[in-house]
């Protein structure tokens, strides 16, 4: 048998062996189990930091603040409001940065940590109480001083942007024993479709108990259980919805999960071992040639990804006009999709190996996104095709709005199988045994260079006074983590 040279150099390598596969396949007891746990933790991410609480809390508790401060007082009213929704903006990637930096400094010591230890679940409901606590207060975030203070909501969301990763990281760290190796695939992507499928009924939910009712009058004459939307209790609400169903839905995978962790085993010996894995591990990178290529590749192409999920909505907000409820729609259309590519990234992995799916996933996202910034509320492909009313119902009206809907759909199924795509490329390269710790390497890979993005975005529409050049600079990334993620070998196992 070949000894991993790492792993033969250090004198740690004697430490309590954990089981490294599983049986099983995505709707056995443990597969299952595992995937039900991103039903009940990913609506978090979707709702809070992408598509209610973070708009809300730039565009009706920062931006509306500072207008009505009157420190703008001067400036015309488009000015004004190009402002607040600046330090809107601003705000939330300040967020984003504290989170992204504390995690990027702890997760790969948490990583090894993990595979050295004791059981994870205990630890997992720890990250997970986090979670929990922090949503739930988000209810208390209201405009115009009430509530939590601007730097109290903050702090919530910081925190549980950190417990969120570090949950990631114990989770992605349980994969490995989820099921019988050839089927990992069609866990990890099962996972990812019932994150967003969960998501999806919540949106729906929203809809048609509050939005849908003070908007027509459909399907009830007023917003049910009393919410009022001049109060922005629908968007408030999104977090403890979430802390409710994070809690109630995680009991499944506690009761029935397989957990890799030794019995007894020590946490405080398995920091200390680890940390100085992490460190041998970094040093000893060329004996990972492979893996280390793969995750320079991801640092470009998630922070791409990312960049491209956290401004698209900005950008059909400003060029498309949609309003709440078609941003809502948006939202579930979106979700809907993703469930969808979770599945698709299995299958496809499952035909054409794990690197070629994520390198077709990574060219249909750019060519999707860059159909998208052809469209405008005049035209659509640059000109070719003007734009024009299709039907007179309350949403999604003209041919540019129903056409740059369609397109959602591309990016959300590539979006989302390419992350299932890129966990099983990190558990079939990572040395055996070994997966935590380059989970926390694959952490960072996705959190270090979070500012990349946004930095091209800004420096490129600066220069060119046009905002959907600075949108195409995100591409720039893809090219970069594309090009490399085709110099890396796969172990012959996985060809």
């Amino acid at each position: 048998m070949a000894t991993d040279p790492a792993l033969a150099a250090n004198p740690l390598a004697n430490q309590p062996i954990r089981q490294t596969s599983g049986e099983g396949g995505a709707l056995g007891r443990t597969g299952f189990s595992w995937a039900i746990f991103e039903w009940a933790r990913n609506p978090y991410y979707i709702l809070i930091v992408i598509y209610i609480f973070a708009p809300y809390f730039a565009r009706d508790i920062i931006g509306a603040d500072l207008l009505a401060s009157g420190t703008l007082a001067g400036l015309p009213d488009d000015q004004a409001l190009a402002a607040a929704n600046a330090q809107g903006q601003a705000t939330i990637a300040s967020v984003t940065k504290w989170a992204g930096l504390i995690a990027a400094l702890t997760a790969p010591f948490l990583g090894a940590a993990l595979d050295r230890g004791g059981r994870l679940k205990p630890i997992l409901a720890i990250f997970l109480g986090s979670i929990v606590v922090c949503s739930a207060m988000l209810w208390f975030a209201m405009p115009g001083g009430q509530g939590l203070s601007v730097g109290a909501i903050m702090v919530l969301l910081v925190v549980a942007y950190v417990s969120y990763t570090y949950s990631e990281v114990t989770h992605n760290a349980m994969l490995s024993v989820a099921g019988e190796p050839r089927r990992l695939a069609m866990i990890s992507g099962l996972g990812l479709g019932l994150g967003n499928l969960a998501a999806t009924l919540i949106f729906l939910a929203i809809a048609l108990l509050f939005v849908l009712p003070a908007a027509i009058g459909w399907p009830f004459a007023i917003p049910q259980f009393g919410v009022d939307l001049s109060k922005f209790e629908h968007a408030r609400l999104a977090g403890p919805i979430c802390a409710v169903w994070l809690a109630v839905f995680s009991i499944p995978f506690f009761l029935n999960a397989r957990d890799p962790g030794v019995p007894g085993a020590s946490w405080a010996r398995a920091f200390r071992d680890g940390a100085l894995s992490v460190w041998r591990t970094l040093r000893a990178a060329t004996h990972y040639r492979e893996l280390m290529k793969f995750l320079v590749a991801r640092m470009f192409y998630a922070d791409g990804m990312a960049a491209l999920l956290a401004l698209g909505a900005v950008y059909v907000a400003l060029f498309l006009g949609w309003n709440f409820l078609e941003m809502l729609c948006y939202a579930i259309f979106a979700s809907a999709c993703a469930f969808a590519g979770g599945l698709i990234g299995g299958w496809l992995e499952s035909k054409v190996g794990v690197k070629r799916a994520l390198l077709v996933e990574i060219m249909l996202m750019v060519l999707a996104g860059l159909t998208q910034l052809s469209i405008t509320r005049e035209s659509l492909f640059l000109g070719l095709i003007e734009n024009s009313q299709v039907w007179d119902g309350p949403v999604f009206q003209t041919l540019s709005d129903i056409v740059y809907l369609s397109l959602i759909s591309v990016v959300a199924i590539t979006v989302t199988a390419s992350i299932s795509s890129g966990r099983t490329m990190l558990v079939t390269l990572a040395p055996p045994g070994r997966s935590g710790e380059f989970f926390g390497l694959y952490a960072i890979a996705g959190t270090i260079t979070v500012w990349m993005g946004p930095l091209l975005v800004e420096q490129f529409t600066l220069w060119s006074g046009d905002q959907r050049i600075g949108m195409v600079s995100i591409n720039i990334l893809f090219i970069i983590g594309f090009a490399t993620l085709l110099t890396v070998r796969m172990p012959e196992r996985a060809a």
